[in-house]
């Protein structure tokens, strides 16, 4: 399903825009029906997708080896209501997510490094990737969902 780091960025870029929607639309429900658990649910799919994307966008740019730029652009996007989409298309247009997953070593130096052998590892194994990066968005979902949201509980 996403055999090029293009159409898995494109899917969470997209699933951010909608859950960003879902998010709104349960604000407006809040305010106007009184309906907090609409915010309850909305909030709580928005913020699994927003980590989500947030992991893809970093997956992604260290499978296309990009600068710093273009990561926090991509990373910040999510903060931004319906900004990744534009961000997509941007990183799309430019060439950034050109290029299929980097399985294999090539000649270059930086296919040596310990973050690029570990990359082509779990690349390898997707479901491992899967499970791990499922895993570590649930941990920091439950200790964000501790800490409490942003502005404090009302």
């Amino acid at each position: 399903m996403f055999r090029a780091p293009l159409t898995l960025f494109r899917t969470l870029a997209i699933a951010e825009a909608v859950s960003w929607t879902i998010l709104i639309a349960a604000l407006i429900v809040r305010a106007v029906a009184g309906l907090d658990v609409a915010v309850t649910i909305g909030g709580a799919i928005h913020g699994f997708v927003f980590l989500s994307y947030g992991a893809t966008a970093i997956l992604v740019a260290l499978n296309q080896r990009w600068r710093a730029w273009p990561t926090v652009v991509a990373v910040a996007s999510a903060v931004i209501p319906y900004a990744t989409i534009p961000t997509e298309i941007w990183l799309n247009r430019s060439g950034r997510l050109t290029g299929q997953w980097r399985l294999e070593e090539t000649d270059d130096p930086r296919d040596r490094t310990v973050l690029d052998r570990m990359l082509r590892f779990f690349l390898r194994r997707p479901w491992v990737l899967a499970l791990l990066l499922v895993a570590a968005i649930v941990v920091l979902y439950v200790v964000l969902l501790i800490v409490g949201p942003p502005g404090g509980r009302h």
